[in-house]
């Protein structure tokens, strides 16, 4: 209930799990204060697909209060994934998130990696996919997890979800450009 009296609005609520990184730190000691295990992972989840919905359900579940960090448009650009992507701004991407029940918080940022927004809210559990390697030290290396030296050292877990088969933003990209031709 709002403070009138009216009952908050579906988008509102939505819209309220987006959040600024000083934000997402104060909801965080909140939830860590109550003994709650806080989950963290992130992406550009630029075209939500089956695949996105199997891995985000999966990490939610290792804990109970789910951070998805959403790098910014510059910080996808900068990424190189191709000249179209990302294919939906920020705002949109993040709110779509926002919108799916298991996920407790939403945060963008511009930086090219989030290891600043790791070291910040200090999750109990970082995860990444499989193709990812929990064990690798080399932070050359692209199997390299960003951020989990800083979680280990907070005697925090890092876990790695096996992807679904067939499921890529950019299969689903390749897809649609082949059908207009």
């Amino acid at each position: 209930m709002k403070h009138d009296g009216s009952k908050l609005q579906t988008l509102d609520i939505i819209q309220s799990k987006i959040l600024t990184a000083a934000q997402t730190l104060r909801a965080v000691t909140i939830h860590r204060f109550k003994s709650e295990k806080i989950v963290f992972t992130n992406g550009c989840f630029d075209i939500i697909h089956h695949g996105h919905i199997h891995y985000l359900a999966k990490a939610s579940d290792l804990g109970n209060y789910f951070v998805v960090g959403v790098n910014s448009d510059a910080s996808v650009k900068r990424l190189g994934k191709s000249i179209s992507r990302p294919l939906q701004d920020e705002q949109t991407r993040a709110l779509i998130l926002a919108s799916l029940h298991f996920v407790s918080a939403v945060v963008i940022f511009d930086e090219d990696t989030p290891l600043e927004l790791i070291k910040l809210i200090k999750p109990d559990v970082l995860v990444k996919g499989a193709d990812y390697d929990a064990t690798e030290k080399d932070v050359k290396s692209k199997k390299y997890i960003v951020g989990s030296d800083a979680v280990k050292a907070n005697e925090g877990k890092i876990e790695t979800i096996q992807y679904l088969e067939g499921f890529s933003t950019t299969g689903i990209e390749e897809k649609i450009k082949a059908s207009l031709k």
